[in-house]
């Protein structure tokens, strides 16, 4: 693990050329691909740019050290996770999935020594699936919260609204404006406006208390 003043170094520059070599600048030596590989397991910090043109190709390269790991059977992206991913470019919940990642990845980062622990202490060799489900779920949960709460913000008219009631007296109010008769429709539509907002602001408040408990609930 880095320490922690390595946070406050600038990474390392790497250099691609043309002929696909890889250029340490900070050894004044040539590394490949594994040697990435290594640093990355080490957590050093660097970024590869294009020796000609100057660009950043850093995520290229990353995922080509994916590639090549992959092509070694170090397994790690199930086949199903990557017909799901693919489904997702071009997606309207595109930017979405990678702050999803990011923080599934964080939080598992963050469980990981428990998690080895789990695993060597397991009786009989056994592996401790229930765990990581757990952590999987907590991961979900998440997920399907971040969705109920852009839903309504996304829906088309404003007339549908995909999230639960928050309680039951937290719909009623917009229900009794639209089934009253004869009041002035200007008035009403203004109420029921009105309502629909407080209700999405109440709904919205409930879902940052549970993120912030599931955040605390991960520290501990």
């Amino acid at each position: 693990m880095a320490e922690p003043n390595d946070a406050a170094k600038p990474p390392i520059i790497i250099k691609k050329y043309a002929n696909r070599r890889l250029y340490n600048t900070a050894t004044s030596s040539y590394v490949t691909l594994d040697d990435l590989c290594q640093m990355v397991k080490q957590r050093i910090v660097f970024t590869v740019h294009d020796a000609k043109t100057g660009d950043d190709i850093t995520r290229a390269v990353l995922t080509q050290i994916i590639v090549e790991e992959e092509g070694k059977g170090q397994n790690l992206l199930p086949i199903g996770f990557l017909r799901h991913l693919i489904g997702f470019y071009g997606d309207s919940l595109q930017g979405l999935v990678p702050k999803y990642l990011e923080e599934s990845m964080g939080a598992f980062m963050h469980n990981q020594e428990r998690m080895r622990a789990y695993v060597q202490n397991a009786l009989g060799g056994m592996f401790p699936f229930g765990q990581f489900e757990e952590l999987g779920k907590k991961n979900m949960a998440m997920m399907e919260q971040a969705m109920r709460m852009w839903a309504p913000l996304g829906a088309t008219g404003g007339t549908e609204n995909p999230m639960p009631p928050a309680s039951s007296h937290a719909s009623a109010p917009a229900s009794s404006h639209t089934s009253a008769p004869g009041g002035p429709s200007g008035a009403s539509a203004a109420r029921e406006g009105a309502d629909k907002l407080d209700d999405l602001q109440r709904k919205i408040d409930a879902l940052q208390r549970q993120v912030e408990d599931i955040g605390r609930a991960r520290k501990d």
